[in-house]
């Protein structure tokens, strides 16, 4: 969760300072989270948009939230910040 703190968006692009880890909304109960290895790193903006944005569609969201996983764990590895 601190390691996407120093990422850009992986949505937008974004490196704004408001960036955190924003956990996967699938498979989670009232209260609970998944998972702190199933994160994106996602700008207030974009984080925002994901879990409350009327402009997407539920699944435009997860495809947005499943692209953002992806790139995030593509930099984290390609960067040393996570090895595998």
């Amino acid at each position: 969760m601190e390691a996407c703190r120093k990422l850009p968006c992986m949505h937008c692009g974004a490196n704004d300072g408001t960036i955190v880890g924003a956990h996967r909304n699938l498979g989670k109960g009232m209260g609970m989270k998944v998972s702190d290895a199933l994160v994106a790193a996602l700008c207030y903006k974009c984080h925002h948009e994901y879990d409350n944005g009327m402009n997407l569609t539920r699944d435009e969201r997860r495809e947005m939230w499943d692209k953002a996983y992806i790139n995030t764990m593509q930099f984290m590895i390609e960067n040393g910040i996570l090895k595998c």
